[in-house]
């Protein structure tokens, strides 16, 4: 029963972190206002190319992740302070409706991806889906699972299935920003803010405590 209640504990954090950082509605209402003029087809090979190619990225950081942070001397510890605190101004942004590079785009890469035709690759797959903050995140959740296997499927498992939702999200791009609208989204966004704040803290509570910086 505990083992069960871990991994669900597991799943749903990865899910909410995951949904947070990521943004599906967020994703779809820019994927809405940088293709008004792109056909239906365009549109969904764009939405399928940017997930699938920030699905891949995302795997990989998931996969090779800590081997990087292993090459580099970086602690568990260390990867769970340094990731509670990018997560932590995400959810700052997230709840205050700021705009920032950790999980959207900035000023000058909004323009810049205007000009573009196809937006799959900039800036839909990279940076909206797979930013710093998903890419961080899911480092931090793989690492957090201790080796494993049946928790980093788990977190696999949440990963996909948000990349899922993004998917169909990015299809339905135009009829999910007419339902929700500005302050729908912003309510959704803040909501998942808070709870990614919270679990931020948790995260650098947990470093610091395996730091061991406060024995005394």
């Amino acid at each position: 029963m505990a083992g069960e209640q871990q991994l669900m504990e597991t799943a749903v954090v990865a899910f909410t972190t995951f949904f947070a950082v990521v943004g599906p509605i967020d994703v779809a209402a820019m994927f809405a206002a940088l293709t008004p003029t792109a056909s239906p087809q365009a549109r969904r090979l764009m939405a399928l190319r940017g997930v699938v190619i920030s699905g891949c990225i995302l795997f990989a950081f998931a996969f090779g992740g800590q081997v990087l942070l292993s090459s580099l001397g970086i602690s568990l510890a260390a990867l769970k302070v340094a990731g509670g605190i990018l997560l932590l101004l995400i959810g700052i942004d997230l709840v205050f409706a700021r705009s920032s590079g950790g999980t959207s785009t900035t000023r000058e890469e909004t323009t810049e991806a205007a000009g573009r035709r196809d937006i799959s690759v900039f800036p839909l797959a990279t940076p909206l889906i797979a930013g710093p903050g998903a890419m961080g995140a899911v480092i931090l959740l793989m690492a957090n699972t201790g080796g494993d296997i049946v928790a980093q499927m788990t977190v696999l498992a949440a990963l996909m299935a948000v990349l899922v939702l993004t998917l169909l999200l990015l299809l339905l791009a135009n009829r999910v920003h007419r339902f929700f609208g500005v302050t729908g989204m912003l309510v959704v966004s803040r909501i998942f803010g808070v709870l990614l704040a919270a679990l931020a803290v948790q995260f650098m509570f947990d470093g610091i405590a395996q730091s061991g910086l406060l024995r005394g």
